[in-house]
């Protein structure tokens, strides 16, 4: 969002845009502490989830302005983008969810499009019951009657933290290069308080637009990316 803002203001022409992280002791004690560590492989938006898998990586993307893209081969472009902190506590969202819906209201302001436009949604989805359950009820707020297909990458990855928007804003775009849908893998289960399910097989050829990518942290701070085809 910060390079976003950098280039709409004319202040740069480009910018390399991510993040990095590596798995610690530090980290791991810290998430052990808050006993949201499941010691089997992650099931996010599932309802028997008993916690996430850490992991570390990295993802960086190059955005660039309209003019400095000419002539180049571009592979989407970032449509809109919001940021919210809802400071509900420390480490846990709010149960409404309230953050993350205003973060993704926001982005599709900034697109100027519809709830109905969106093909696919990145979910944060770590696989915890509060960040899971929180996230579903702010989708089935923004995107009622018109749900999009969804799933969590982290089902692959465990949660990268630092690096987690880069790598799946990386995931998000190659959706749209190759018009496929990763699945969300191990869900079996849909939430008993959710009506929404999560895309469980690869799928092709939907023609996707459209895409939001969640992102939240720790302190309520919410993020919400929309990428689009370039056309």
């Amino acid at each position: 969002i910060f390079g976003a803002r950098l280039i709409k203001n004319g202040i740069i022409d480009r910018a390399v845009v991510g993040g990095t992280d590596c798995l610690t002791k530090f980290t791991l004690n810290g998430f052990n502490t808050l006993k949201i560590l499941d010691r089997q492989p992650c099931r996010p938006m599932d309802n028997t989830r008993t916690g996430l898998n850490l992991g570390e990586g990295a993802g960086y993307l190059v955005i660039e302005s309209e003019q400095a893209a000419k002539d180049k081969k571009v592979y989407a472009t970032l449509a809109g983008y919001g940021n919210t902190n809802d400071a509900f506590h420390q480490t846990a969202s709010s149960p409404q969810g309230d953050g993350a819906y205003n973060a993704m209201k926001k982005a599709l302001s900034i697109s100027g499009l519809q709830p109905s436009d969106i093909d696919y949604i990145n979910l944060h989805g770590t696989g915890t019951e509060n960040n899971d359950l929180s996230e579903g009820r702010a989708i089935s707020r923004l995107f009622e009657g018109c749900l999009p297909k969804m799933s969590s990458t982290k089902s692959y990855t465990g949660h990268t933290l630092a690096a987690a928007g880069g790598l799946e804003a990386v995931y998000s775009i190659l959706a749209i290069q190759h018009d496929l849908i990763f699945p969300n893998l191990r869900y079996q289960n849909q939430i008993e308080d959710l009506t929404l399910e999560p895309v469980s097989e690869l799928t092709k050829g939907d023609g996707i637009q459209n895409i939001v990518s969640n992102s939240f942290g720790f302190g309520g701070n919410n993020t919400a990316l929309i990428f689009s085809k370039y056309k």
